[in-house]
């Protein structure tokens, strides 16, 4: 049985005050909800102040990014060690943001998936293609090179432990969105090649996440089709009654089997 997450990536929006509220807010809001794994990751500065919000509620923690060293002399750098002790239980990892701006490559998704599983983090590791490489008809090719960098290496039973995010660069913050068809489309191929790339069993399980302009107006059409495994929203994620609106149409679409 896969458990839909809901997990809202706040980029670099709200300083640690205006996260409380944020939080306070999501905290209330879905307090009572069923079903989905909740999951909201701040900038790095508010990570501890939200960490004290969401303790002991149903929403977890997660960070934004880590470094794949457990410590040394990275100057800005975070370590999955350092974000599980202020209560972070996810790392968003590969989002294509930082590798369209800071040069992340599949190498880096690699160690950095290697470090957060080491430091007892679930990683979020998301895999996409750019506009030009989809009109041009490589969209499954760039994704499976993208899964085969991250993936280099690790045991079935660590891959079962991920989490996959399927984030079309074209429908990232322009408000364009992957039809339900074309988003499906992708999840299996995903699901296709981390069967031969692991095992089709691990493909089975594994979750994989749409993310791209998520709403809740497109909310419920994209997560009722069966390989859509919930979303990782970043916009919709900033406001309550929007992310609480996507939480609850991942309740109503169910578990996937």
């Amino acid at each position: 049985m896969r458990i839909p997450v809901i997990a809202g990536n706040w980029k670099m929006y709200k300083t640690p005050s205006e996260a409380i509220i944020l939080a306070e807010g999501i905290v209330k809001a879905l307090s009572s909800l069923d079903g989905p794994e909740l999951v909201v990751c701040p900038p790095f500065t508010a990570l501890a102040a939200v960490g004290q919000v969401v303790a002991g509620s149903r929403i977890g923690l997660g960070a934004q990014d880590l470094h794949w060293a457990r410590e040394g002399a990275y100057t800005g750098e975070v370590s999955a060690d350092m974000l599980q002790d202020i209560g972070c239980r996810y790392a968003i990892i590969g989002h294509s943001e930082r590798r369209q701006y800071f040069g992340e490559t599949d190498e880096g998704v690699n160690k950095k998936s290697r470090a957060a599983l080491a430091g007892d983090l679930t990683p979020i590791v998301c895999v996409g293609e750019t506009l030009t490489e989809r009109e041009a008809g490589r969209a499954d090719a760039v994704v499976e090179i993208q899964l085969k960098g991250a993936l280099s290496g690790l045991a079935p039973e660590q891959v079962q432990r991920l989490i996959f995010a399927y984030e079309p660069v074209w429908a990232i913050g322009t408000g364009k969105t992957a039809t339900p068809s074309q988003a499906e489309e992708m999840h299996a191929h995903i699901r296709k090649t981390i069967a031969m790339l692991v095992d089709a069993e691990t493909a089975c399980g594994v979750r994989i996440l749409y993310g791209g302009s998520v709403k809740p107006e497109n909310a419920t059409e994209l997560l009722e089709r069966s390989e859509i495994d919930g979303a990782l929203i970043g916009g919709a994620s900033l406001q309550v009654d929007s992310f609480a609106a996507i939480a609850k149409a991942a309740q109503n679409t169910g578990f996937r089997v």
